[in-house]
């Protein structure tokens, strides 16, 4: 019986009780690969040259012949792997047993051969049809999607990130644009945080986590954000829908924030702090930059964020007023206060401005 085949819309309308198994080489999973995914490379990067090049240069059936002995080499072991992965997901889900999704770049060769192999095996067994290509396609197109954003805005240190994962525990919708990027967002975002992902798994992330949201829903709260989060960018349209939203923005007393930027930053090593400081030495001055990473030195870490968070509030204003920003302007910015670093109760107040 040949294998079973799954368009795009019925894969990612699914969801439920299936394993995605990517066949691709380690390379191209590493850079990007469906949310969740297993790597199950058929050929090292390595091979994956040997059998492209001889493809391309010879023909489709000496490429076979050279890749036979390769996949060959590797289906006990193949088979063995998928097994450990189909038990433990019996083991977190109540014993249900998981179809199998396989895929590689444009659902070909790769993923065929695959899926043959485990659905000869006893699996259940389906090939995505256009492969990870078609699942790329279906992210971007959510980027050109008209979602109704709601903005928080705020200077640096008024938990801003906080407020969001507060809105979300109370039954709002969000999405953390900072947590799928594994950054701040500023010279000291990458502190205490994981590598960042690839632009193409960044946005692998974020069409995924909008997928889950109808465009006819209720509206997402998103953070206010520079473009560049880090190394990733967010995705044009998204953005330009972002700066076409209502910002919310939280105004709270200098010293609050103050205290609220130390004790998240106080914990971390002080080369790292130093290290971010350096980087901004040509915008924040010689001599700021001098007496911030003197203080960082003597422990002083009120006196350096002190310095920087004045930093921070000056070029805030700056980037984001109007006349700065010609391409991305914001449109509608509307003021709160607040007293404190607070997210429950930021929270609150936010939801009474806005309801």
């Amino acid at each position: 019986m040949a294998v079973q085949k799954i368009s795009i819309e019925a894969y990612t309308q699914n969801g439920q009780d299936q394993i995605t198994i990517d066949v691709r080489s380690p390379l191209e999973f590493e850079h990007a690969h469906i949310p969740g995914a297993y790597s199950l490379p058929l050929f090292s990067n390595e091979q994956r040259v040997v059998v492209g090049t001889t493809y391309k240069k010879q023909s489709r059936e000496d490429a076979i012949k050279i890749a036979l002995p390769m996949f060959g080499d590797k289906m006990l072991e193949m088979v063995n792997q998928v097994e450990t992965w189909v038990k433990k997901y019996q083991e977190n889900n109540e014993g249900k047993k998981p179809s199998i999704i396989v895929h590689c770049w444009r659902g070909g060769m790769r993923s065929a051969a695959v899926a043959w192999l485990l659905d000869l095996y006893g699996f259940k067994v389906t090939q995505l049809v256009g492969g990870y290509k078609t699942y790329r396609n279906w992210i971007i197109a959510h980027f050109e999607k008209e979602f109704e954003l709601k903005v928080i805005g705020g200077y640096t240190g008024s938990g801003k990130t906080e407020i969001l994962h507060a809105l979300k525990f109370k039954g709002e919708n969000i999405i953390d644009l900072e947590g799928l990027a594994n950054h701040k967002g500023s010279s000291f975002g990458a502190i205490g945080q994981a590598t960042q992902p690839s632009q193409e798994m960044f946005e692998n992330l974020l069409g995924l986590a909008l997928s889950k949201f109808s465009s006819t829903q209720k509206y997402i709260w998103v953070e206010d954000e520079s473009q560049r989060i880090g190394t990733v960018m967010v995705p044009t349209p998204f953005f330009k829908l972002m700066r076409n939203s209502a910002c919310y923005f939280i105004n709270i007393p200098f010293e609050k924030r103050l205290q609220f930027i130390v004790k998240q930053y106080g914990i971390f090593n002080k080369a790292d702090l130093i290290s971010a400081t350096q980087r901004i030495q040509k915008r924040l001055g010689g001599l700021e930059t001098k007496n911030t990473i003197q203080f960082l030195e003597n422990d002083d870490i009120s006196a350096a964020f002190n310095i920087l968070l004045k930093y921070y509030d000056k070029w805030y204003e700056k980037f984001t007023h109007p006349e700065v920003n010609l391409e991305f302007p914001k449109l509608k910015v509307i003021k709160w206060e607040a007293a404190d670093v607070k997210e429950e109760e930021n929270a609150d107040l936010l939801l009474a401005l806005t309801q």
